[in-house]
Order: C-alpha cells, then structure tokens, then sequence
C-alpha cells in the first residue's frame, strides 16, 4: 500500500524532472494498478532523464564525430605471408582446444520481433531454410549441437530476448524440446527497456497505468548477462569466451576457429568480424581508429568525403564494415558491470502508440517520438585489446531484415543455397546450373553434415547425383 508520504515524494520528483503528467489517471486507477505504475516509475532514471531528453530527444543526432580518426587495420580472410599462415594455423589449435575444454558459448540477441518480414512472432521463429524451411532458431541450435558433438563437449547457448517476445520464446523453446539440446544449457533471458519520449520530451504512457517502454538495444546484453545471472552460469560452466551474433543472420560460423583463436592468441577482450564494403555508404557501421582504439562510426554519420576516398589500389579508405558478430570476454563483461558502466545512446524517430491526454489510444500514422537504445559495437573502445578479421559476405552474413528486396528472406535462402552449392563443387561434386549460372536447384546442408566447406570431402559417398530442379538436402 503506497502511503500517502511516499505518493506525495513521488508526485514532487516528478515536478522536479517535468514529467508530473505520468500520474494524469492516478484517480482512476484501481490497487493493483497504482502500484504497477509505482513500480516502474521507480525504475526510471531519473538522474539521466533530464540529459536524456536535452541531448537525443530534442536534438537531431546521437553523438558527435571524433575530431581525429582513422580506418581500423584487421587481419584478411586468408594469410597474407607465411609467418600470417603459421599463426592462423596456432589460432585454429588453440581454439579447437578452447572449444573442447567448454570455454567457448554461443549468445544470440534475439529480441526483435519478425514485423517488418510480415511475421507475426519473434524473428527467431522466422522460417527460412530453403528445403526444410527450417526456423533461425532451428538452425543456431543445429549448429551448436553439432559443435558440441564434434568437439566431444557442451557448447552452452545463451539467448537474450526483449519485453517484446520473452515469454513467446520461452514457448517455442519449450514446445520444440529445445531443438534437441538439454534444457540445461539454454539460458534464455531479457534485456531491459528504456521509456520512450515524445518529441516534447515527456515520458509517453502505453496506458493509465503502463509507461511507453522500448527495449534497450542490443547494447543492452552487456547489462542484462550480468543481472540475469547468465555471468555467473558461464563462471560456474568455466566458459571465457562468447560468441556474439544477432538473431537475424542465418549463415552465421558460430564457432569459427580461426576467429576465436586469433581472439585468444591476441589477449583481446572483444573482437570483431567485418566485411568490405559494396559501396561507400552501405548500410553498415565503420571500423574506425579513434585515440588508437578500435570504434564503430555509423554509415550515416561517416561524412561523404570520406566515405567515398579510395586507396591507390581502388579500395575504399573506410571499406570494414561492422556486421555484429563479436567474440566477448566474459571477464570484459564482469569488468564491466563492476564499474557500473553506460553505453552511448542512439536516438531513433519512431511511430509510437500511447494514450493521449484524454486516455484515448493513439497510433499514429507518422513518427510521433523518439526510442533511445545503446548498439554493443560501443562496448569496442572500452576493450584492452580489440581485433577484426575480415570474412566473406557469401560465406556469413546474409542478414533478414526486409520483406523483399535487400537482406530479405529470399535473398538470403538465395545466399544460402549460393554457398551450399559452392561448398558442393568445391569437393568436386556437380551442381547443375541455369545459363545465367545461378543454381538450378534447391539445396540445403544440415549443419550435422558440414559445418564449413572442408567437411564435404570426408562424406563424397555420401552424396548423390544432384539432379536440376531438384530439391537436395543433406543430413
């Protein structure tokens, strides 16, 4: 029962952060709803709220543009000499030896939801493969179980869901019998939230008794392990190392050995994978130097001149792109949280329901406000020591995002029966094809067959005639 004290203590900090209008309906609202609206109003921070809305609700960017900067430096997808050859071929032992000792755990943020693919659910649940259709989820599990089995360990895998769809997938983990993996080892667990502003820069309200909250980007994570208890699991399991990708991303090398490895033999704390650039200004953060420190600057912050300044050679000066896959130390996240940190936030105009003054629902047709959220990349200057290995985009990273065109579900079953094929043909199997080259089949291999493309060669006996037109799936 909130005492009249307390109510009075609450109505006067909310005058002093102008935001007194959360308690319009407090009249009309029954026990149990006051006390819900008590309860997160007491999760607010208040001491950050006023800067929060000075600095990104009411103006127009995040964050300023380091004075100084430079383009990252990174290790190439193959050696570049031979001494290069000699330690990529240390990093693969080490991290075979790492992955079998059970020090090495998959993380997936998985807390978007499928709207934007015309999905009614989490985007985990998403249907993609292109003969089984299997889901996102369905294929990361299968990836880590196969893991687990080659490297005769546990692979444990956390997953961070968002208010959006916790309990959604919580459902589909249980009802699927957790794909085959024990439910021991899969922590599944919510990130936070931060409210959402009108552009006025008051607190918008969901209802009479619920604040307008959005979750906190998967920046966030780095909070969340540490207060769900996902750090102390990995302690107690003697996992250091996390790999880190978003749930989005379904040609993901979960465990990568040359990557972990090279992680490892560089005493890094979080490293990165990066692509080359299609264009100058794709859609993609940018590997940076800044004060010697390995930093994301975002495509739309990274001024034209730059973007399109070319080496020599004609490659692009700022040509790493940031494709959020990570290895994290679960020391750095402890070393972390132990300094009661805060990412940089990131502002983003949005069209947000809420109640009016009336208490009269309102969706609104254009972008109404502003949802803050924090990216991980942000974590990267913090970090001792932070590496990037550059991969190949046909090889990992075909992200779902849009319901047709670019990184949409079917450029990415596209990509996916792109790399199964070349896998295929470079054991010397005979895919067949049309006239343009592209595959004329539809072809999809279980991650329990092959995990990369060297495991082909072992299991030739294995495979069939493909025939065109065919629809062809390995197990």
């Amino acid at each position: 029962m909130t005492t009249k004290k307390t109510f009075e203590n609450i109505k006067k900090l909310l005058n002093k952060h102008n935001q007194s209008h959360l308690l319009a309906f407090w009249e009309q609202l029954n026990s149990a709803q006051r006390q819900n609206l008590l309860a997160q109003i007491g999760q607010l921070d208040f001491s950050k709220i006023d800067d929060w809305v000075v600095y990104f609700v009411k103006k127009s960017s995040s964050s300023a543009l380091p004075a100084d900067f430079a383009p990252a430096s990174s290790y190439g997808p193959i050696p570049a000499d031979p001494d290069q050859r000699r330690k990529y071929a240390r990093a693969r032992e080490l991290s075979k030896e790492l992955i079998s000792a059970g020090k090495v755990a998959a993380f997936v943020v998985a807390g978007g939801q499928g709207t934007r693919l015309g999905f009614d659910g989490p985007k985990g649940n998403f249907p993609i493969s292109p003969v089984k259709n299997k889901t996102l989820f369905q294929i990361f599990a299968e990836i880590v179980a196969a893991v687990s089995e080659k490297y005769l360990t546990v692979c444990p895998w956390y997953i961070m869901t968002s208010s959006l769809n916790h309990i959604e997938t919580r459902e589909i983990f249980r009802s699927n019998s957790y794909y085959g993996l024990d439910e021991e080892n899969v922590f599944i667990f919510q990130q936070g939230t931060l409210p959402n502003f009108g552009f006025d820069g008051k607190i918008l309200l969901a209802d009479k008794d619920t604040i307008a909250c959005s979750p906190d980007g998967h920046g966030g994570s780095l909070k969340a392990l540490f207060q769900s208890g996902a750090l102390e699991d990995m302690k107690r399991r003697g996992v250091e190392f996390l790999s880190y990708w978003q749930v989005d991303n379904p040609l993901i090398n979960i465990f990568d050995p040359l990557f972990i490895g090279l992680h490892a033999l560089d005493a890094a704390e979080m490293s990165s994978k990066a692509l080359r650039k299609i264009k100058p200004k794709e859609e993609v953060g940018n590997f940076c130097l800044v004060d010697g420190k390995v930093t994301v600057i975002e495509y739309s912050d990274l001024p034209d001149g730059l973007a399109h300044k070319r080496n020599p050679d004609g490659s692009l000066v700022f040509g790493l792109g940031s494709i959020g896959i990570h290895i994290i130390n679960r020391s750095f996240v402890e070393k972390l949280n132990a300094e009661d940190f805060t990412l940089p936030l990131h502002r983003a105009v949005k069209k947000i329901s809420h109640i009016d003054q009336q208490g009269k629902l309102v969706e609104p047709a254009e972008p109404n406000g502003i949802k803050l959220e924090s990216f991980v990349f942000d974590a990267l200057p913090l970090a001792s020591k932070s590496i990037i290995l550059q991969t190949l985009r046909s090889e990992e990273f075909s992200p779902v995002k849009n319901a047709a065109g670019v990184n949409s579900a079917e450029t990415a079953r596209q990509m996916m029966v792109a790399r199964a094929a070349d896998w295929l043909e470079s054991a010397g199997v005979a895919v067949p094809r049309k006239d343009d080259g592209s595959v004329d089949c539809l072809i999809e291999i279980a991650p329990s067959f092959a995990l990369k493309k060297d495991d082909i060669k072992a299991k030739l006996s294995r495979i069939p005639e493909i025939k065109p037109k065919s629809r062809f799936y390995l197990t």
